[in-house]
């Protein structure tokens, strides 16, 4: 099978030239205008449903709204998981769809269902927030803010107002979030004596302000041919104003506001706190959108960032941590690895031929096969992140495979004393089909994993397309600027050295292998049978994982006090953690948050410095640290891995708490018991204690009081409201909320709530403990749900050198989850669901490409028999990259099953290399045995050229550092191990299974032909 096109360009060199020189710009262009990020831009369908009732336990807001919203979704098209969680006043629902569904959709869908259950919601929450998660990934920086000439509430107001609008006008900012402090209000704290004597309740109080200190719209008239609008006035512009404002009496009597509570002008309650290194500052966070990129968004917040500090020069701005560092470390890793392949493919090209000429050919294959490659990701819309950039990095070798293959084989037509012009005809058209079919076993190979559906297609949709882009370029180049540079750059020179005498001599004891292989085929292939039981007996030996865990310079800890422990003390133990993380020599710098959901709970986020500048990695200091954290007996602490979570998890759900809370601590007990995890805990609802009041019912009606009015009362005693319907104090900036409660003393004290009045329906006041009675009581301090059941989970953390894969199959061995209680089970979330949903989508994706190959090789070689020969290669090499992950101590994970996908696809280039020779020789004439001899001598160099060569190219790879090194490596060692063993034994194999396969043949075809009645002459017409 002859392809003509190589001809065509070496006679018609200036169409090509101007081909590459366009595909060159446009590459350079479009590398130049990629966005650089960490990851692949991956949108998962999600929506967020978020109500608020102040005050309301998590109990209570579970049965009254999260249930009902729950149900109210559940039954949409597309949906795939519902999370709730519900904390004291609030109840969030997390929405999961499939992939294929519509985002905005999805929203409107659910801002429906929302809408028409409003009705069955209690009348006092707050309008449901109904939105879509738009931000992309953890926050790409930290910041501390901190100034001499500011107190927190202005520092809080600084951040909300001029650091969030400087920031959010950059073009990608999605999200400004401040952490620690709280805005500024009027605190009206009102004495409960007063209170009392003078017979007003607090809530009427907080009515009257709402309603005397506001200006309200009230219409419009025409006023000599003008038409004016009509304003009542009646907000207060200082606090004097403020606090001589008269309060009605029920006796029709007034007093002011002063004689009833002391006004200050202060800030909200604080419910966070945070410190850099012991220091207390404020910070902030700054999240990008989706589909931006991580490098420009970050500049433009540098720039923004340094506008302000010229602006305020008395502002002192901390970065505490930039995720962009960790992006731009691997891209400069990559991309250095990525010429470091080039560089050692292009020697290895060079030893081989010994011709400079030859040599610089095949170098400039590399250039013109990767920069097209940049510009089919532009026109995707893909980015430079740490998945497509691996993709490049890898197929470096390969790229100039084709080329070896097209340039050794001029050079050997060139040894027969052809000038190069002649050579590169005759050469080119000879090895058209092998180049074709090689290219074309690659990229049937990888373009199936781009249509991997889930989450792992998400993230690894782009390194198929990378790859086959790349190769498919590479054969453009294989077939039009090879030929046509080696006719015109090569000169008719053939040189003799010393290393091709010891290749000969190396040749000549392989093709003695080969004849002995040849002439003794049933012990050969019980040699490759016994390789072959080998290699499965290695793949069990090989733990799984999800994701390798990479060094990234920053580790956090979620921190857990009991429910009921108040800010300070959060705070306090986060300073005695920060103090003794300050001791390693790793740490940079640390930075607490106290309060970072719940006043219980904190964050510690830590800063290490440069890899090259301490001794330990990441996960090696984080053991260290653990060993520390468990002295405190009163605190829970965990580390979170990449996805924001702990290492293992595992959920369990149900409708039966009781049962929940038992089947989580056996399972708890029996997991402390395994060796490849540490620090085994129970995340569930812990209990609260809570002041209750219940009313006698008797009296309450007799006296026309309800629960909602007494709710109401204690709510504004105790947490006072800033909602819409309360009052506001006007700046002329903005405006702040009037918070009215009791003062901070009194309304802690019971006894004093129980003397409180509260309105009746009846008229006038009744004293709330003549018609209730407060006592102490406990509720939940928060819940969790999945999929519409409490949801309790059980965490741990791996232990040094262990997987997921290893920890997960060791705990479902547990007898607990072999006979689970009935009511309670163990849904699949979280890493485990996301890496069963690899290992199927990667196997369905090999066999797919597996397929692809044989029926591109049936089609391209016109034979059902031979394309199984050339496959031989496959199972020869699964041996080798297991043997090697296991040396080096991999895992079965995402990286190494990427690496072995790899594999599918370049190893069966040597099979291609030896069936096209034998076939092209035997087309001729030649005898089988002869044909496979010299196919081996023939084929021997550019098999071995090209392996080595695509080795060269990937052992940067391997070591390489940076935070993907741990991601990279794995990868590349299953390459290098799986290819190097493929071409030592296809080498001698192949042949041996191409006369099985030829004797099949001679032996079927009799008896196929007699199925037919079409004869050789039928054939010829």
């Amino acid at each position: 099978m002859n392809f003509r096109i190589s001809a065509w360009a070496i006679r018609n060199p200036i169409p090509i030239i101007v081909l590459f020189l366009l595909l060159t710009i446009m590459g350079i262009r479009s590398f130049q205008a990629l966005p650089i990020n960490a990851d692949p831009n991956i949108s998962f369908p999600a929506v967020n449903i978020t109500i608020s009732q102040t005050g309301a336990s998590p109990d209570e807001l579970e049965n009254s709204v999260t249930r009902r919203v729950e149900d109210a979704v559940a039954g949409m098209a597309g949906v795939r998981h519902i999370t709730s969680s519900i904390t004291e006043g609030t109840s969030t629902t997390s929405v999961e769809f499939r992939l294929e569904t519509d985002t905005d959709r999805a929203v409107n869908d659910v801002r429906n269902a929302i809408t028409q259950i409003r009705g069955d919601l209690p009348q006092n929450i707050d309008n449901p927030i109904v939105e879509r998660m738009d931000t992309e990934g953890a926050a790409l920086g930290y910041y501390a803010v901190q100034s001499p000439n500011m107190n927190q509430t202005e520092l809080a107001w600084f951040i909300d107002d001029a650091v969030s609008c400087e920031l959010l006008a950059v073009n990608g900012v999605q999200q400004v979030k401040r952490l620690g402090g709280e805005k500024r209000e009027i605190r009206v704290a009102l004495q409960s004596t007063k209170l009392n004597a003078l017979e007003i309740t607090a809530e009427q109080v907080s009515q009257q302000l709402a309603q005397t200190n506001a200006n309200v719209p009230a219409g419009r008239v025409e006023w000599f041919n003008q038409e004016q609008s009509v304003r009542v006035i009646g907000s207060q512009i200082n606090l004097d104003d403020l606090a001589n404002l008269p309060i009605a009496l029920s006796d029709n009597r007034k007093v002011k506001l002063s004689e009833l509570a002391t006004i200050t002008d202060s800030h909200a309650e604080m419910r966070s706190r945070t410190r850099l290194n012991g220091r207390e500052v404020l910070g902030f966070q700054v999240f990008r959108s989706k589909g931006s990129s991580d490098t420009v968004v970050e500049s433009g917040i540098q720039q923004a960032l340094k506008k302000l500090i010229e602006t305020y020069p008395d502002i002192h701005l901390t970065e505490v941590h930039n995720s962009v560092d960790t992006t731009r470390e691997n891209y400069d890793v990559a991309i250095s690895t990525l010429l470091e392949g080039a560089a050692l493919t292009v020697l290895v090209v060079w030893l081989f031929l010994r011709n400079w000429r030859a040599t610089l050919v095949a170098a400039i294959a590399l250039p013109l096969s990767i920069l097209p490659a940049f510009w089919i990701m532009k026109l995707l819309g893909y980015t430079l992140n740490s998945i497509s950039l691996l993709a490049i990095t890898l197929v470096i070798g390969i790229l100039v495979d084709d080329a070896i293959v097209e340039i050794e084989n001029i050079e050997t037509h060139m040894q027969q004393g052809k000038r190069p012009f002649q050579a590169a005809l005759d050469a080119s058209d000879a090895i058209g089909l092998a180049v074709v079919a090689i290219t074309a076993s690659i990229v049937a190979v990888f373009l199936p994993v781009s249509f991997i559906d889930g989450m792992t297609g998400q993230y690894f949709g782009q390194f198929g397309t990378t790859v086959a882009a790349a190769v498919l370029s590479s054969l453009m180049v294989a077939r039009l600027a090879i030929p046509l540079l080696a006719a015109y750059l090569l000169k008719p020179h053939i040189s003799k050295h010393h290393t091709a005498q010891h290749v000969g001599r190396l040749k000549k004891s392989y093709l003695s292998l080969l004849a002995k292989a040849l002439q003794f085929r049933k012990t050969t292939l019980l040699m490759g049978g016994g390789l072959l039981l080998m290699s499965a007996m290695i793949i069990p030996q090989l733990p799984t994982g999800f994701v390798p865990k990479g060094d990234t310079g920053m580790s956090q800890i979620d921190i857990t006090l009991p429910p009921s422990s108040p800010l300070a003390q959060t705070d306090d133990m986060l300073q005695q953690l920060d103090r003794i993380i300050r001791e390693f020599n790793e740490v940079d710098l640390v930075f607490t948050t106290a309060g970072s959901s719940e006043i219980n709970k904190g964050e510690v986020l830590i800063k290490l410095k440069p890899y090259k500048e301490r001794s330990v990695s990441q996960k090696e200091f984080e053991d260290k640290l653990r060993d520390e954290l468990v002295k405190f007996a009163d605190i829970r602490a965990n580390f979170r891995n990449e996805m924001a979570g702990r290492d293992v998890s595992i959920l369990l759900t149900g409708n039966d708490p009781v049962k929940l809370d038992q089947t989580a601590a056996e399972l708890k007990k029996q997991m402390q018991e395994i060796k490849s995890i540490e620090n085994v805990q129970i995340n569930a609802p812990l209990v609260k204690p809570e002041l209750q009041v219940k009313l006698r019912k008797n009296e309450a009606a007799q006296a026309g009081i309800s629960s909602q009015a007494v709710g109401n009362l204690l709510q504004i005693a105790t947490l006072g409201t800033t909602d819409g319907n309360a009052a506001r104090f006007n700046l002329p900036d903005r405006q702040i909320p009037i918070r009215v409660t009791l003062s901070e003393n009194e309304r802690n004290q019971p006894e004093v709530l129980q003397h409180l009045r509260v309105a009746s329906s009846n008229g006038g006041t009744v004293i709330l403990n003549t018609i209730a009675d407060i006592q102490f009581g406990a509720g939940s301090a928060s819940l969790e749900r999945f999929d519409r059941e409490r949801r309790i989970a059980v965490e741990a953390d791996l232990a040094v050198g262990q997987t997921i894969g290893t920890a997960l199959s060791q705990i479902n061995e547990l007898p607990i989850m072999q006979k689970l209680p009935d009511g309670v089970r163990v849904p699949s979330a979280g890493d485990a669901e996301y890496m069963d949903e690899m290992f199927s989508q990667f196997g369905f994706a090999m066999a797919t490409g597996v397929a692809m190959v044989l029926l591109v090789l049936i089609l391209l070689f016109k034979d059902f028999l031979q394309p199984f020969t050339i496959l031989t290669a496959l199972p020869l090499s699964i041996g080798g990259a297991a043997l090697g992950l296991l040396l080096y101590g991999a895992a079965l994970d995402m990286s190494s099953v990427i690496g072995i996908l790899m594999l599918m696809g370049i190893v069966t280039k040597n099979s291609i290399l030896l069936v096209d020779f034998v076939i092209e020789k035997r087309q001729q004439g030649v005898e089988r045995t002869t044909a496979l001899i010299q196919s081996g001598a023939e084929r021997v160099r550019p098999i071995i050229m090209t392996t080595i060569a695509m080795v060269a190219g990937m052992i940067p790879a391997v070591f390489a550092g940076g935070a993907s090194a741990a991601f990279r490596a794995p990868m590349a060692i299953a390459v290098i191990c799986g290819l190097t063993a493929s071409t030592l034994l296809s080498l001698v194999f192949v042949p041996v299974v191409y006369s099985l396969m030829d004797d099949m043949r001679n032996y079927l075809a009799p008896k196929l032909a007699k199925l037919t009645s079409v004869t050789e002459e039928d054939r010829v017409v």
